[in-house]
């Protein structure tokens, strides 16, 4: 008995060690990504691009309307599983003054763009194919998707966990002057 507590550990150490590993990098990584956007709260926040369809966006032109910065990709289970919250919400809220931008971490455009026209999301999909590397990712800081942000009517950042009760929360800020 004596010995078999070290031959325990020699045994279960490995599994052990590599799921403590995996644990703190996923910890890391979220707690990067509850970090991300924080500096920008509470101020303008910038973004202009062409989207996969051709149309040109930029929030400083949608002043006026509360946009949600959606980030994600066909590929990610919770992303797709978001999608009819966000139609809803999109349905509901838009001819009150609801905007969204999606941004993909895709990789393959026509994936997207396929996946896009069949759940029909009429809104703007920012694309440029380097996936996790992608232009606002990485200038973000985001780390874990899906990811929601809202931009309220004076084109400032002002949500960085738009996920849980989006609705409310978008109606909340269509209702400020």
């Amino acid at each position: 008995m004596k010995n078999a507590l070290p031959r325990l550990w020699s045994r279960c150490f490995p599994v052990f060690g590599a799921f403590a590993l995996v644990f703190c990098a996923l910890q890391q990584m979220s707690a990067q990504s509850e970090k991300a956007g924080t500096d920008l709260l509470g101020k303008p926040f910038p973004m202009k691009f062409t989207a996969v369809d051709g149309r040109k966006v930029d929030l400083a032109t949608m002043r006026g309307k509360v946009v949600l910065i959606d980030f994600w990709a066909t590929w990610c289970g919770p992303c797709v599983k978001e999608i009819p919250n966000v139609k809803a919400t999109y349905d509901k809220l838009h001819p009150k003054g609801f905007e969204i931008v999606g941004i993909s971490f895709d990789e393959k455009k026509a994936a997207l763009q396929g996946f896009v026209l069949k759940q029909q999301m009429p809104w703007p999909h920012y694309f440029d194919g380097l996936g996790w590397k992608n232009k606002y990712g990485t200038q973000f800081g985001i780390h874990s998707i899906p990811t929601m942000w809202l931009v309220d009517k004076k084109g400032n950042l002002r949500e960085l966990s738009a996920r849980s009760n989006l609705e409310s929360k978008v109606q909340k800020l269509l209702e400020e002057k």
